[in-house]
């Protein structure tokens, strides 16, 4: 009687972390990601502009303490952080928003025009960068 009530309680607790929908799907994860993917292109691609790491990394580890209140397991998370598909999702998610404002990948200028642009607004985005 006891092995078949543990073995009921851990299907029913295995049963209750595969109802949360998949990371990817998760908008306040998945969108401030792509945001930190945003923000570091930005900085790579333009001298004029440097990235506030310890914002992005505060960012990403808060990310993860998220997803963890909301009952995904450290397994979970990190595959989905590392999942070779999701950074491609995640990267032409990225790019479709740059280029969407203007960015052309030959003219490093404009990335500089959109990470101004973006300080200025003082979103997210903004938020992880600064001037040089």
């Amino acid at each position: 009687m006891r092995a078949m009530t543990m073995t009921l309680i851990l299907c029913m607790t295995a049963g209750t972390a595969s109802a949360n929908p998949h990371l990817r799907d998760v908008p306040e994860i998945d969108g401030l990601l792509v945001e930190v993917r945003i923000a570091d292109k930005i900085r790579k691609k333009c001298d004029d502009i440097s990235a506030r790491l310890l914002r992005a990394n505060g960012l990403v580890y808060g990310l993860k303490s998220k997803a963890r209140d909301m009952g995904y397991s450290e397994t979970e998370i990190n595959a989905y952080i590392n999942s070779d598909a999701d950074k491609e999702r995640q990267r032409d998610l990225r790019d479709a928003y740059m280029f969407s404002r203007g960015v052309d990948k030959d003219k490093p200028e404009t990335y500089c025009a959109l990470g101004k642009a973006e300080i200025e607004k003082g979103g997210q985005i903004g938020a992880l960068l600064r001037m040089k």
